[in-house]
């Protein structure tokens, strides 16, 4: 049975397929409503639900309270309609022309960056150019219905290839078929571009970016992109990884270091091996920010990394004087079955 969902205050109406998230299904239908991790965990689908039912597969989200639900707020990422519905949120405009497609492409280049990160080189037909923003995602749509998604790492100036940083997943189906039975040249689909993360070009503040893993995809974009622009103000990356072989681009971004003045790199450990003989910073990557930077009430923020990391910087970042409007994120969770948001 089909069930009609309705975008209040817009008006727009969408049907999802069978078992389909209400997310999922205003995605497909080229509605970018506000979204992040996919998985249930950083909220950022949050809506109200004004009349209709909603079910929760894979059961109710736990960062769902007891009064979000008795305030009918649902999780738009994992709620599935079960009868018509009439949801209280509004898309999201995207600046420029961007439209959501699905197109075929094919891996020109699969390069190994680090013992569990493949980077992907994906080459998309030539009849139209792929638009997006620096810090956009794609869909990678699989066979079965499920897909996953991954950070553009490159730059909307530079895209005659779509880079991908896939990270190797125990078990993962598309990151051990990367890894493992992935044949040259192999051809895949993807949906894009999607997501509300993206560098604002029209600020002038300067710009703090915090990576965890390959949360530094999109991030690498963004860099790539400011220095494109001529930015001179300043731009720092804290990137946190366990140990230093996952510091995968850590050369380039030194050179990055020396060619722009107003770059600054700090990269973190947060489990550095005791035959490092690692002298830079450990920890939290998160904490090293705010103990570098007391005050973050004159910075743009920019986060990408798993969950665990976006939920305490969303929760320390304030208390050293961000505002809620200078702070933009992607919380990378693990795909779920037939759906998801990075990283598999």
């Amino acid at each position: 049975m089909s069930f009609t969902v309705t975008l209040h205050p817009s008006g727009k109406r969408f049907e999802p397929a069978d078992g389909e998230s209400v997310l999922a299904a205003a995605l497909r239908n080229g509605l970018n409503l506000p979204h992040s991790c996919r998985g249930g965990s950083c909220m950022s689908c949050q809506a109200r639900i004004v009349s209709g039912q909603v079910s929760y597969p894979r059961g109710t989200p736990v960062a769902l309270s007891a009064s979000d639900l008795a305030a009918d707020q649902a999780l738009l990422c994992q709620a599935v309609a079960t009868s018509d519905l009439e949801v209280e949120i509004a898309p999201l405009e995207t600046p420029g022309n961007i439209c959501i497609r699905r197109l075929p492409c094919r891996v020109q280049r699969a390069r190994r960056l680090c013992p569990d990160v493949m980077e992907l080189a994906l080459k998309l037909p030539g009849f139209e150019p792929f638009e997006y923003l620096a810090g956009q995602y794609v869909d990678i749509l699989l066979s079965n219905g499920e897909r996953r998604s991954f950070s553009i790492a490159n730059p909307p100036h530079a895209a005659e290839l779509l880079e991908i940083h896939v990270r190797r997943v125990p078990g993962g189906r598309f990151s051990d078929y990367v890894f493992e039975d992935m044949k040259p040249r192999a051809l895949l689909r993807l949906e894009g571009p999607l997501g509300q993360f993206y560098l604002r070009e029209d600020r002038a503040r300067p710009i703090m970016l915090v990576g965890g893993g390959t949360g530094y995809g999109p991030l690498k974009a963004m860099l790539a992109h400011a220095f494109h622009l001529g930015w001179d103000r300043p731009v720092h990356l804290y990137w946190g990884v366990r140990a230093r072989i996952d510091l995968y681009d850590q050369q380039h971004l030194l050179d990055w270091s020396t060619t722009h003045p107003g770059f600054h790199f700090v990269p973190v450990l947060s489990e550095p091996g005791d035959d490092e003989e690692w002298q830079g910073r450990t920890g939290f990557v998160h904490e090293a920010v705010v103990a570098d930077f007391p005050d973050l009430s004159g910075w743009d923020v920019y986060m990408a990394g798993p969950p665990p990391m976006i939920e305490a910087a969303r929760n320390l970042f304030p208390r050293h004087g961000l505002p809620q409007p200078q702070l933009f994120f992607d919380s990378f969770d693990y795909a779920q079955p037939l759906e998801g948001k990075p990283q598999d």
